[in-house]
């Protein structure tokens, strides 16, 4: 594929997903109020088109041709009002609606992966057109009922012969698009839209819209609008120039009274058609006169001024390089001005300039890593369709409130934790709301169950929850259960509730009877804390018996640079994030203590945390080995603390992470509390420690 191509199709997938993403949205808001607004109605319309529109740019057909059936049904409700649908079509409309994105995204996916797309769609484009059927045969029913004497009924019958008869001296002959199907219903679409104008007119077939044998008809020779006047006429001919599904259109007279017509009662004789690609229909009714050749009306665009585009799609590549750009100019900056050469010298100038360097570095960091941050709204809104299709398919009443939906994070991030919020909201939609409402009537709670998704800032990391109103858990099951399957490290009664639900997430636990569509409580949660942590967040349980259950994720803002404090450790480099340090502190002898299994213990604010000797854990020689010569560093990451023993502290800098070479992987090193390095500004390498590993690692939990 060329780099044109592979551009195009690069705006094809980012706007048509955007569409869908935005359409999604605009359903499940829709279905809220159990109506479609006007604007809802025209949005709908017009994503359609450019969906349909750019798929047949680029032969994607399955999607051009549900995108084009369903831009068929908004075309007829937007011409008809919303008001035309009783609320049981509403209800049908809703459903086909959310299926046909589904079938759509289905679709685009297969783009993604460059896989073939489905090539047989009848049934369902068929299943759109039942619909159309359904709401055109009911509305047509009341337009009949209450359409004037003159509109109802055409002054001749249109049998079986090529021309009307008919004493309208002028008629608009039109076909439709080849293959558009249900020309009947469109034929009565464009009647619809000439009668809201006015106009008084006859047309041929009659009987459009009670008739689905007229389209094959309508087909074989066309659709003929009889007009009485020169400005009917007119007016007719500009609205055939904006009307959706017309290949071509043309202006006769009436072959039985241009004899005897006045001359000066013609209008001006001219013939007009479309401007499409397709080649108009060769076969045209024996006996018709057409009007001279002249050249179409084109219309006038709108007059408006330039359009400023504030918005452009990226690829994610680019930023990538962009990031890893800046991180060599912050590497690069540091090694400047922290050179050995310039140590001892007076050098005013030079610092001025290097103080100016700093902030502008700064500053670019700023910029480039601000890019990458994109809101959790997508994520948090997706949400929104797994709760209106769990409502219908468990038959529980509730709805999902999004909170700080506008919190950003890196765009890598966000991509990690849409599968992980997705399960936590399956999980308590399907095991946490009550299934019977009588219970929660009972329990004193609302009929309706609410979950809560929110997301705040916290400093370098966002906190993401996701809360539910429901039956909560129950500890002492879950206690039981990791009893009999034996992944109990310590005597049960020893747990406390916190650690208890912490059970939930380790591989395979469940306390589910039964396997469900969705999946239970405890059932993949050991997945979503893999995720979690992959990208260097934490996962925390909290739930009370018959009140609820919050489950809530800490999310590093961006894994590209971070706040990190430097520490040495004999003659070795470590660097651990600022964000998982509560402080550090000189200790004695005498503040340490051992419990019964003789690991090293010391007291902080009333409470005692294990101590863990940097230099034990990884061998390293030459360190200081006695509490008073080094530095306790008390730190914490997975609800678990504690304090760790190095050297000296060197100081806090930002760093750049790198990533360790993949063929590190196959010694397990992150499983040693290393999670990547960075370069320093005097050109040394640091280690960046993972504070939650090291702890599994010095207890010797893998």
């Amino acid at each position: 594929m060329d780099s044109t191509m592979e551009g195009l199709l690069e705006t094809y997938l980012f706007e048509t997903n955007s569409l869908l993403d935005g359409l999604d949205e605009l359903l499940i808001n829709a279905e809220k109020v159990e109506d479609f607004s006007e604007d809802d109605v025209n949005e709908i319309f017009r994503s359609m088109h450019t969906i349909k529109g750019s798929s047949a740019m680029l032969e994607f057909n399955s999607l051009m041709e549900i995108a084009h059936h369903i831009e068929d049904l908004f075309f007829y409700i937007r011409e008809n009002g919303i008001d035309s649908l009783d609320q049981e079509h509403k209800s049908e409309l809703f459903n086909l609606m959310f299926k046909s994105t589904d079938k759509l995204r289905e679709e685009v996916q297969k783009v993604e992966n460059d896989e073939p797309l489905e090539t047989n769609i009848d049934s369902f484009v068929s299943e759109i057109n039942n619909l159309l059927n359904k709401v055109s045969k009911n509305s047509s029913g009341a337009d009949e009922g209450g359409s004037a004497p003159e509109q109802a009924a055409p002054a001749a019958e249109a049998s079986s012969v090529s021309m009307p008869e008919s004493d309208d001296p002028y008629f608009l002959h039109v076909y439709f698009d080849e293959g558009c199907g249900m020309e009947n219903l469109r034929a009565f679409m464009l009647v619809n839209s000439l009668q809201e104008q006015g106009m008084s007119f006859h047309y041929y077939p009659d009987d459009v819209s009670t008739n689905p044998d007229t389209a094959e008809k309508i087909i074989d020779e066309g659709f003929y609008l009889g007009f009485n006047t020169d400005a009917d006429l007119e007016q007719a001919s500009k609205i055939m120039d904006s009307a959706q599904n017309i290949q071509t259109y043309e202006i006769l007279e009436n072959p039985a009274l241009i004899n005897d017509a006045p001359a000066a009662a013609a209008p001006p004789v001219k013939e007009e058609k479309k401007e499409k690609a397709a080649e108009p229909k060769a076969a045209k009714p024996q006996g018709a006169t057409p009007k001279a050749n002249a050249p179409a009306q084109a219309k006038k665009p709108a007059a408006h001024g330039a359009v400023k585009q504030d918005l452009i799609s990226v690829n994610l590549a680019k930023l990538d390089a962009l990031v890893n750009i800046v991180g060599e100019i912050v590497i690069t900056e540091a090694m400047v001005t922290s050179s050995p050469d310039l140590q001892g010298l007076k050098l005013d100038n030079f610092m001025k300039s290097a103080r100016q360097l700093r902030k502008l570095t700064d500053d670019l960091q700023g910029i480039a890593m601000s890019l990458r941050m994109v809101s959790v709204s997508g994520v948090f809104q997706k949400m929104n369709r797994i709760v209106r299709d769990m409502k219908q398919t468990l038959n529980k009443d509730a709805r999902l409130t999004i909170i700080g939906e506008n919190t950003e994070v890196d765009k890598t991030i966000v991509d990690s934790i849409s599968d992980p919020i997705m399960h936590i909201v399956r999980n308590a939609m399907d095991h946490g709301i009550e299934v019977d409402v009588q219970d929660r009537i009972k329990a004193g709670k609302n009929p309706q169950a609410e979950i809560i998704l929110s997301a705040t800032h916290t400093g370098s990391e966002v906190i993401i929850s996701i809360s539910d109103d429901g039956q909560g858990m129950d500890t002492a099951a879950i206690l039981a259960k990791a009893e009999r399957n034996g992944i109990l490290t310590k005597p049960a009664e020893e747990y406390t509730k916190k650690e208890i639900l912490a059970l939930l997430m380790m591989p395979g636990f469940s306390t589910n009877t039964e396997v469900t569509e969705y999946s239970g409580r405890g059932v993949g949660l050991d997945v979503v804390k893999k995720n979690v942590e992959a990208v260097g967040g934490t996962v925390t349980i909290e739930s009370e018996l018959g009140q609820g259950s919050t489950t809530t994720l800490k999310i590093p803002l961006t894994l590209a640079i971070t706040d990190g404090m430097e520490i040495a450790v004999g003659g070795s480099l470590f660097t651990i994030p600022i964000a998982n340090i509560r402080s550090s502190f000189k200790a004695t002898a005498q503040d340490i203590i051992l419990d019964p299994s003789g690991h090293e213990m010391v007291r902080r604010m009333d409470e005692f945390y294990p101590v863990v000797r940097a230099y034990e854990l990884y061998n390293i020689p030459n360190a200081r080995t006695e509490i008073e010569d080094g530095i306790l560093m008390w730190v914490e990451a997975n609800d678990k603390a504690y304090c760790l023993f190095v050297d000296r502290l060197i100081g806090e800098h930002q760093v750049v992470v790198k990533t360790l070479p993949t063929y590190l992987q196959q010694f397990h090193i992150k499983d040693s509390g290393i999670s990547g390095c960075t370069i320093l500004g005097d050109g040394n390498i640091s280690i960046i420690l993972d504070v939650a590993n090291i702890y599994a690692a010095a207890q010797g939990i893998f």
